[in-house]
C-alpha cells in the first residue's frame, strides 16, 4: 500500500492520452526513445484531481508548472489557455466528470544524439496528458520508515521542482519497503524531519500542527492549502525545524498530496502513532474537502 494506491478501474484500459496535439489510445500513446524525458529525466510535470467536472486548484497547478518551465528553461510552446484547453479536451474525450487523476508531463523533446546537452533536443517540447479514472484506496494508516536519502540543496537539484528526475525519491521508497514500511520519511541536510518520498509531512502535537520549513521539500499545493486552512480556522500551525524525537512523540501524523489529500500515518520507525485518522487530521480533511467543493463549484 502507498499513498497512490487506487481502486482498479477497467475503463483505464481504453483511455485516450493526449500526445503532442493528438488523442491516442493508451497502447499507441508513445514517445521516442530519444526523448529527453526518457533518456535523461529532463522534464517537469503536474498531478491534478478532477471534482465535479473541474480540475481542483487548476490556477495553482498552472502557476507551478509555468514557473518550473521557466526555472529549467523549457519553452512549453503552448499558452496557458491552450494547455488548459488540451486538458479539457482529454477530459471530455474520456467521459470523465469526477474521481479522475491527471499527470501532465512536459519534456525538452526529442534529441538528435543521446547526450545531455539541451542543444541536442531538436524537436519539442514533448507534451503528454494522461487522465485516469482514479479513486484512492487507503484502507488503513500507512507505515513510514526513516531512510538515509535526503531531499537535497537547491544548488544540486532544487526539491521544490516537480522534476522527471525522481531517482533519489525512488531509492528512498525502496529503502523504506526493504525496512517493512509503505513509504520513506526523509530528513533534510541538517537532520530535521522533512518530507516523504512522495508527499509532504505533518505532525500534530498538543493541538498544534507542525510541518517542515519548506526549504527542502516539494512546494506542495495541498500542503499550502492545509497551512492556509489552519490559519483561517484558528488552528495553530508552524513551519519549523523539528526532529525525529518530536515526531515519535506526536499525537497524530499525516501526509498531504494531490492524490490522497490527507493520509493518516499509523507508525514511524515502528513507533505507533495511531490506528486511524486522529481528530485533528479528520478536521483538516473535512475543511479541505469543503475547500475542494468550493473551488470546483
Amino acid at each position: 500500500m502507498t499513498t497512490h494506491t487506487a481502486h482498479d478501474d477497467p475503463r483505464n484500459a481504453d483511455i485516450l492520452i493526449w500526445v503532442n496535439g493528438s488523442l491516442r489510445p493508451r497502447a499507441e500513446a508513445v514517445v521516442s526513445v530519444y526523448d529527453a524525458g526518457f533518456m535523461l529525466g529532463d522534464g517537469i510535470w503536474e498531478g491534478m484531481r478532477l471534482h465535479n467536472e473541474r480540475w481542483a486548484f487548476l490556477d495553482d497547478h498552472m502557476d507551478r508548472l509555468f514557473e518550473a518551465a521557466l526555472a529549467v528553461d523549457i519553452d512549453i510552446g503552448m499558452s496557458r489557455s491552450d494547455l488548459i484547453a488540451a486538458l479539457e479536451d482529454t477530459t471530455r474525450a474520456n467521459g470523465m466528470t469526477d474521481d479522475a487523476h491527471c499527470r501532465l508531463m512536459i519534456t525538452r523533446g526529442i534529441k538528435e544524439r543521446p547526450f545531455q546537452h539541451p542543444a541536442f533536443s531538436v524537436t519539442g517540447p514533448t507534451v503528454v496528458i494522461i487522465c485516469e479514472h482514479s479513486v484512492p484506496s487507503l484502507p488503513k494508516p500507512i507505515r513510514l520508515a526513516t531512510v538515509p536519502h535526503q531531499r537535497g540543496l537547491p544548488m544540486t537539484q532544487d526539491p521544490k521542482l516537480n522534476s522527471h528526475s525522481k531517482l533519489n525519491c525512488i531509492l528512498a521508497c525502496i529503502a523504506a519497503e526493504k525496512a517493512g514500511a509503505d513509504e520513506a520519511l526523509m530528513l533534510d541536510v541538517h537532520g530535521f524531519v522533512n518530507t516523504t518520498n512522495a508527499c509532504n509531512f505533518f505532525i500534530v502535537r498538543k493541538g498544534e500542527v507542525w510541518t517542515s520549513t519548506g526549504d527542502y521539500c516539494m512546494n506542495g499545493i495541498t500542503r499550502q492549502k492545509v497551512i492556509d486552512l489552519c490559519r483561517a480556522n484558528d488552528i495553530p500551525v508552524f513551519e519549523r525545524n523539528f526532529s525525529l524525537v518530536d515526531t515519535y512523540g506526536a499525537d497524530e501524523a499525516f501526509l498531504t498530496g494531490t492524490f490522497g489529500a490527507q493520509v493518516p500515518v499509523g507508525s514511524i520507525d515502528g513507533r505507533v502513532i495511531g490506528t486511524e485518522a486522529g481528530p485533528m487530521t479528520q478536521r483538516i480533511r473535512a475543511l479541505y474537502a469543503d475547500l475542494v467543493v468550493e473551488d470546483c463549484a
